[in-house]
């Protein structure tokens, strides 16, 4: 079995619930990307990855989530995710960021442009076109009913019948993942 994770906004495939998922899912591979920054680079990277890999299960937390739910090929779990990036002011700002974890690379700033803001706003235009109801039947929401940094249950509602809502916030923690997407995850998984 393998598992991709997507990460969210300035993190890495080296973050503390790609951690955690080893430790969970032991007989479970784990392949845990760092995400290009520019969406215009990262989702066509993405897209191959998923087809070079074929796994059983694509798990996407933030933003990572809203590119989870493009890999529509493939079962998909969107935790927190963040449809609507480019309307995220107090997150995806022009300047100089740090990252949170570790990247492959070893870069540890990223700068966001304008232009990088606009390929957000383009993907996202484009994001839920042509779904079919296949492909509906085939990605979960979870939704953190004390986010407060991203607030999209009813869009995700208006195009994925399988949302839902838990006991938590934006970010992950061990509980969440422990008794909120794993038990999915592994539902899904037939595990």
């Amino acid at each position: 079995m393998k598992i991709i994770y997507f990460h969210g906004f300035a993190s890495s495939g080296a973050s503390g619930t790609v951690q955690l998922l080893r430790q969970m899912l032991p007989e479970v591979e784990i392949v845990a990307p760092d995400i290009p920054v520019d969406p215009a680079e990262a989702l066509p990277f993405l897209k191959e990855l998923c087809l070079q890999e074929q796994p059983d299960l694509i798990i996407g937390t933030s933003m990572g989530g809203m590119y989870a739910h493009q890999m529509r090929d493939f079962k998909r779990v969107c935790v927190n995710p963040a449809l609507n990036m480019s309307k995220l002011s107090k997150v995806l700002h022009t300047g100089e960021h740090q990252f949170l974890n570790r990247r492959k690379d070893n870069q540890k700033t990223f700068r966001i442009t304008r232009d990088i803001i606009q390929h957000f706003n383009q993907m996202e235009r484009l994001q839920f076109k042509d779904i079919t109801p296949e492909q509906q039947q085939t990605c979960w929401g979870l939704f953190g009913i004390n986010d407060t940094t991203v607030n999209t249950y009813d869009l995700f509602r208006k195009h994925y019948p399988q949302a839902t809502r838990f006991e938590g916030e934006h970010r992950l923690n061990d509980k969440v993942l422990r008794h909120t997407v794993l038990p999915l995850a592994k539902n899904i998984l037939g595990l």
